[in-house]
């Protein structure tokens, strides 16, 4: 890897850690949100889940148009919209004494702009490599950087907060800005991409070819959407819990609360680095890891459903975070490096969407569980991560290249 192509990988990985942070970093402003707009505890998880209903919708169009014109092509365009979507939350709850639905207007633009962002950031890393070792650690790195955007984004957004309530959405086009300066300067499109290019598909031909990747590939592809999903909706419910009960139960605020919430997701953050740069190409590691990572999971969950402490919760969420930091990097490296690159936008794109579904469910899931005794929540997460070890085992069958 020479040094443009590191640079480029280091721009691209910046990507990812904005987008998080346009969404991540209002967990912990969840609460404050509920307060100052005076609205239920459901109507502010919306918050987070309209943003990520458009980035499902548009998520696979946008994958098929990074294959046709280009990944840059698609990241630029769409950090600019996540930018105006961020601005008019900012602006609306700044200037405006109702502010609600326009702020979701904006949420809503702005997970438009995020569906364009991010998943197309991953097919664009397996673009510029050939070796798969080396586009194992882009992923890593990729991953480790959405991971780390979860990990400073609740102590940057109580931060923010504590200075003016809005000020985290104002700090998305700011955001945006800066990663759209280092795509422009540092990305340039591979030869490879180039070449394609020319070659573009109609699009009944591109369906065609997508229907027989799910066809020869499927069980094993609809697996892994399935895990994201798990992963993603465990793991926003359970901040959405977390974020909630720290500052209604415990008194805990600002900065100590963003502090707090910041345990499991460095867990997490540490876990996929290690996790990215042990397992290389190796596929079997790959899917020993997810099956580890959910154990994990499953496991995490039965100490608080006995015993309702702080701080057990936060060792269960803890582990939890360790066991998401062993799959996320596998399930990453399984989808990308078992695609051709024609059609890799596209499927990586439809695996980010299914992740998607996994955090714009999770909080209104939590959110409405939380009205019953904690258990549910606790339940409901075992459940899914032991259908989640269950699909590992039965339908990921990883063959080495």
């Amino acid at each position: 890897m020479n040094k443009k192509q590191k640079w480029s990988l280091w721009a691209l990985s910046i990507v990812p850690l904005v987008m998080t942070l346009g969404n991540s970093m209002l967990i912990p402003v969840l609460p404050i949100l509920e307060q100052q707009l005076n609205i239920s505890g459901l109507k502010v998880s919306m918050i987070i889940t309209v943003y990520s209903i458009f980035a499902i919708i548009l998520i696979p169009i946008a994958g098929y148009l990074s294959d046709l014109f280009g990944r840059k092509k698609v990241i630029i365009p769409s950090l600019i919209i996540a930018g105006i979507g961020g601005t008019i939350a900012g602006l609306v709850c700044w200037k405006s004494e109702n502010p609600y639905i326009w702020l979701i207007i904006g949420r809503a633009i702005q997970g438009i702009g995020s569906a364009g962002a991010m998943p197309v950031v991953i097919p664009c890393v397996g673009d510029m490599f050939k070796d798969e070792k080396i586009v194992s650690k882009g992923l890593d790195l990729v991953e480790t950087s959405n991971t780390f955007g979860k990990v400073l984004s609740p102590i940057l957004g109580s931060a923010l907060a504590m200075v003016i309530w809005f000020l985290p959405f104002l700090t998305i086009p700011l955001l945006c800005l800066i990663s759209i300066i280092l795509i422009l300067l540092f990305v340039k499109p591979p030869k490879q991409q180039q070449r394609s290019q020319k070659k573009k598909k109609k699009l009944k031909v591109f369906i065609r070819s997508i229907r027989k990747i799910f066809r020869n590939n499927g069980k094993w592809l609809y697996t892994i959407f399935i895990l994201g999903a798990i992963i993603m909706f465990i793991l926003f419910g359970m901040l959405f819990y977390l974020s909630s009960i720290l500052e209604k139960r415990y008194q805990i605020i600002g900065i100590g609360k963003g502090c707090v919430l910041a345990i499991p997701l460095a867990a997490l953050s540490y876990t996929s680095y290690k996790t990215g740069k042990k397992i290389g190409n190796q596929k079997s590691a790959m899917k020993h890891c997810i099956v580890i990572g959910f154990i994990l999971v499953s496991l995490s969950f039965v100490m608080p459903i006995f015993m309702k402490n702080i701080y057990v919760i936060i060792a269960s969420l803890l582990i939890s975070g360790i066991g998401f930091g062993l799959s996320l990097p596998s399930l990453d490296a399984l989808v990308t490096e078992g695609i051709e690159k024609e059609e890799r936008g596209t499927i990586t794109s439809i695996y980010s969407s299914l992740r998607f579904v996994g955090v714009a469910s999770g909080p209104p899931t939590f959110a409405f569980l939380m009205k019953k005794p904690d258990n549910y929540m606790f339940y409901l997460s075992m459940l899914l991560a032991v259908i989640g070890l269950f699909l590992t085992i039965k339908f990921i069958k990883p063959k080495e290249s």
